[in-house]
């Protein structure tokens, strides 16, 4: 039997706290996925499901962008958070026209974003139109219309936002893409340019290419991995299983981050007899490093590898790397030789014996890897901060290396392949060209905007209709008293998705709700069974086939959403093929081929037994395609974030039983957290020093330099382990607190891990 959706919203005040656990996954984790997905799917579904999950000729897990390993692979290839992405997509639970005409706008409003997620699939393309209270039903071929005259009665194409998620395969990233150039706009917003925007930037000055340069092999080779800003426990935790691969094979792991993480402190890996009898201490040394700090340590590990160097000259820096393939090591060298130690001490709450130990680690070390996530690209200097970290690795030869580089760690499963496929609002012209010579059309060469972007022009009237591929924007994107204005202030907003969620009852004047194919379903086009594509976080580019029975016969995949939008808004004779693109996902393939750099024969590369890799130039031959066709030092002034008298840093994070925006459940049972969400998470000498006792309920107010005070209630005081002067809380509830123009410097990523608050005790207001 499966669950029935909750009646009720969840009560906050049924919160409780317990000590954090010490061990991550084992038998525990399995016992919760298989109860979620039999609550979701029920026994039969279940079984068939999972047996598919990251299989060969299964399909692409819904979550993170991990990639399989290219050998034998296990026959439960997915990890507890994969287990509830899967349960939550595949669920028997429907939201159908008769759930919207019982809930009004307004009452769904009221609902959190973990209610309305867990009502169940949407089944019917639904349309609220101006002075509606509910939603009602539409077909679709009215539905596209609508969609169409919208965009024609637009003054320009640029007018048009379309926001694209992760979880679009890369044919209809392609096809999406094709149709927003099309039509005459470059406004292709998308989830990186909240995650690893900065990452992109960082390493496109660095070494050319904005990907990571190692392979998942490459993990049983290093001999030294440094995980920086990252929780694999909760966000990727099929990374746990490479970890302890790689310290099987003689790898010293060390974690850098503000919170203690159960998953990189002791992993039991359910599928090995060692996850029932102990498991494995992943972090040789954890260094508990204070937020806004990462840019300090990168740097004073500079400086102690150059003092390294001094003291045995050529055991250290490679020489022959650095003379042949590098740029700017003069200007790096004397950078780092006048960096204080003190001060980085200071920014970063280590000690000096901290710094020398990891110095020493990285002196010795033939083969590195740094990986990284959020905790470093969603800071004001998190460029920066991200070249400081290649340039350790530079300064060590330690790019196109077996065992050695930098490692992105992406969330969504495809929001890389969606980059490849043309989702940028920033394409270069090469691609842009290719896309013109093979279709006829001619792409806008003028710069699109991004998410931040998007939301000012929505905000200010000068975007005037939104088209979400997927997603939830709303909860995705910071200042959300300011996104919800903007997307109100739209003529039009369009949502095409597998499940209710909070941008479903934010909305433009008009509004669309789409239902589409997920993963795990069976997509029939023509009578065939079509196929997609994606890209995980290390280029590997591999086929994903659901075979699960659509829960309505009214859902349409994404491609087709797009192909048929496209003949209602372009009419029959335009130079694209969309009838023929849809009918059969071989010929869009075909056509990615002509025009993505590194995808010829794709058709056939994909249906290899691994998939197929894309180049990536730094890693295939030391070639960098920089502005000076070598690998750039970047020299950076030293930035930290002290803590202001009486008040707190914040970091919003995810809790155990969230991916994103979607919250499986009310339980981050690795912190120790039950049955709610609305927790702060500060250090109890803080607790206590600015007047407060744990269990108390606070008001969390962010101060910046505008004067404007953001606010978000009643929440939970819990005592942890974190860095004095540090806090954390979970998102979506924290974006109110993150202004919209808080962005990091070059990638204008919002800065959701840099949070300026003072705590103000909470009281009841009418």
């Amino acid at each position: 039997m499966h669950r029935a959706a909750p009646k009720d919203d969840f009560d906050e005040s049924a919160l409780s706290v317990t000590e954090p656990k010490t061990q991550a996954a084992g038998v525990e984790a399995v016992t919760v996925a298989l109860e979620r997905a039999v609550e979701e799917m029920g026994v039969v579904r279940t079984a068939r499901t999972l047996a598919r999950v990251n299989q060969r000729h299964g399909f692409d897990c819904p979550g993170c962008a991990w990639p399989e390993p290219t050998g034998t692979r296990r026959p439960a290839e997915f990890c507890e958070n994969g287990a509830k992405a899967v349960a939550e997509e595949a669920t028997l639970r429907t939201v159908t026209p008769e759930f919207f005409a019982a809930h009004s706008i307004e009452e769904l409003n009221e609902k959190s974003g973990y209610w309305l997620g867990q009502q169940g699939r949407l089944t019917h393309p639904m349309v609220l139109r101006p002075g509606d209270t509910h939603y009602s039903p539409i077909e679709w071929d009215a539905a596209y219309a609508l969609i169409a005259d919208h965009l024609r009665g637009l003054s320009s194409p640029h007018e048009a936002v379309f926001y694209t998620s992760g979880r679009t395969a890369n044919e209809t990233a392609f096809l999406y893409q094709l149709l927003v150039r099309s039509f005459g706009t470059n406004n292709l917003p998308d989830c990186s340019n909240m995650c690893h925007e900065s990452s992109g930037a960082a390493l496109t000055s660095s070494i050319g290419i904005g990907k990571g340069s190692v392979t998942i092999d490459d993990f049983k080779r290093a001999d030294l991995i440094i995980v920086a800003g990252q929780n694999p426990g909760t966000n990727h935790p099929r990374m746990l299983s490479a970890l302890g691969e790689a310290k099987q094979h003689g790898a010293k792991v060390i974690a850098v981050n503000p919170l203690p993480e159960t998953g990189l402190l002791n992993f039991k890996d359910p599928q090995t007899v060692k996850g029932f009898t102990g498991g494995i201490s992943i972090a040789d040394d954890f260094l508990q490093i204070r937020l806004g700090g990462d840019m300090a340590l990168f740097q004073g590990l500079g400086k102690l590898l150059f003092e390294a160097e001094d003291r045995a000259p050529g055991t250290v820096v490679d020489r022959a790397f650095v003379d042949a393939h590098t740029a700017g090591f003069a200007e790096y060298e004397k950078q780092m030789r006048a960096v204080d130690l003190g001060v980085v001490e200071q920014a970063t709450g280590l000690t000096r014996a901290d710094l020398d130990r990891t110095a020493a680690l990285l002196a010795e070390s033939k083969a590195v890897i740094i990986c990284w996530a959020m905790g470093l690209t969603q800071q004001v200097h998190g460029v920066a901060t991200i070249e400081e970290a290649t340039n350790l690795l530079l300064l060590r030869g330690m790019i196109g290396k077996p065992g050695a580089g930098v490692c992105p760690v992406r969330g969504h499963s495809n929001v890389q392949g969606d980059r490849t496929m043309g989702i940028w609002e920033k394409m270069p012209e090469p691609f842009l060209a290719a896309l013109d010579s093979r279709f006829g059309i001619s792409s806008p060469r003028e710069h699109g905007w991004d998410t931040v972007d998007s939301i000012r022009a929505m905000r200010d009237g000068r975007g005037r209709v939104f088209f979400g591929m997927g997603g939830n924007f709303v909860s995705a994107t910071p200042d959300t008293e300011v996104t919800e204005a903007a997307l109100r202030n739209c003529d039009l907003t369009v949502q095409v998705s597998t499940k209710l969620n909070r941008s479903h009852v934010v909305h433009g004047r008009t509004a669309l709700i789409l239902p589409t194919l997920g993963r795990t379903d069976e997509d029939l086009q023509a009578g065939a069974r079509q196929q997609v594509s994606v890209e995980d976080s290390m280029s590997m580019v591999h086929l994903s086939t659901g075979r699960l029975k659509p829960v309505s016969a009214h859902l349409r995949s994404e491609v087709a959403i797009v192909c048929e939008l496209a003949q209602a808004l372009f009419g029959p004779g335009h130079s694209v093929p969309w009838a023929e693109f849809q009918r059969d996902y071989d010929r869009i393939r075909d056509a990615i081929a002509n025009v993505v750099p590194g995808c010829a024969d794709y058709n056939a590369k994909v249906r290899q037994r691994n998939g197929f890799q894309l180049p990536h130039p730094p890693r295939d031959s030391r070639e960098f395609r920089t502005t000076t066709g070598k690998a750039n030092f970047g020299v950076n002034d030293l930035r930290w974030l002290p803590v202001p008298e009486g008040r707190l840093i914040l970091q919003t994070l995810r809790s155990h039983d969230q991916y994103n925006t979607t919250i499986y459940g009310l339980d981050d049972r690795y912190r120790g957290i039950h049955n709610g969400r609305r927790v702060v998470l500060v250090h109890p000498d803080d607790i206590a020093a600015l007047g407060f006792a744990e269990d108390d309920l606070v008001d969390l107010i962010s101060e910046w330099t505008d004067g404007v005070e953001r606010r978000v209630e009643a929440f939970r005081v819990v005592g942890y382990s974190t860095p004095r002067g540090n806090a954390a809380a979970y998102y979506p509830e924290t974006n109110p607190l993150v202004p919209l123009d808080h962005v990091a410097e070059r990638s204008n990523t919002p800065v959701s891990k840099a949070v300026t608050i003072r705590l103000e005790r909470h009281v009841h207001r009418r």
